[in-house]
């Protein structure tokens, strides 16, 4: 992949326009935003932290995020991260009411600026796991491959978000 800005990893330099290999970031920030992620999931939903910490905690967590993600992928993917976030509402909303219902909880118990960090949390996730699928799928340099890809994973993230919204509501 190559860099959209300069960055130090373990010590060593790499400038904008850098060839990094993939194995050095997705690891790293799949594992790093579970755990972090997991983390504001869990104070917002199962410890009922205060609102005022998941967002001191939480949101300058999300800020470094967000400049890494600046840095690593470019402005064009982070706007693009920002278009499926708008898109996605309903599915973020469907999902993380599934995940809650599993621990006997309702989504709708929360008032909606708990809600704010663990779905940014998500967003996040998920731009990283469409990366992936752009990186994997060899359709990051080929734009006809990747209109093709990024429509594929509009209609399967609309076809999963909408099984999801109905098997929660039986």
């Amino acid at each position: 992949m190559i860099l959209h800005g300069n960055i130090t990893i373990n010590g060593k330099h790499y400038s904008k326009g850098s060839y990094i290999s993939p194995w050095k970031v997705y690891p790293f920030f799949l594992f790093h935003m579970l755990i972090f992620g997991g983390s504001g999931f869990a104070m917002a939903y199962f410890f009922e932290a205060p609102a005022s910490f998941l967002y001191m905690h939480g949101g300058f967590a999300i800020l470094v995020y967000l400049v890494f993600y600046l840095t690593i992928f470019g402005r064009d993917e982070v706007k693009w991260m920002l278009i499926n976030a708008a898109l996605g509402i309903f599915g973020l909303y469907s999902e993380v009411g599934i995940l809650l219902s599993f621990a006997d909880k309702n989504i709708d118990s929360f008032p909606f600026y708990i809600h704010v960090i663990p779905f940014m949390y998500y967003v996040l996730y998920t731009f990283l796991l469409r990366q992936l699928v752009l990186e994997v799928t060899g359709s990051r340099d080929d734009e006809v491959k990747s209109k093709k890809i990024n429509r594929l994973y509009l209609v399967f993230s609309l076809v999963i978000y909408c099984i999801i919204f109905v098997i929660g509501k039986l």
